[in-house]
């Protein structure tokens, strides 16, 4: 499986208001056209975890690729 870009994330969630949860994210990268492979990676995210901004969520998603 290619590994999806975090440039390529980052476009799917732009406008999303930080703090974000995982199931906020989601959400907002689909209403942004994210393709499946984008909403995979997020899906991945642990639950119950909140990300104050694009770096801390970037860190989050290196270290599950």
């Amino acid at each position: 499986m290619t590994k999806a870009n975090p440039v390529e994330v980052q476009k799917h969630l732009k406008g999303v208001d930080y703090p974000a949860e995982k199931q906020e994210l989601i959400k907002h990268a689909q209403q942004q056209g994210a393709d499946k492979q984008v909403l995979s990676l997020l899906e991945q995210l642990p639950e119950g975890e909140e990300y104050g901004d694009p770096t801390e969520l970037n860190k989050a998603i290196g270290e599950i690729q």
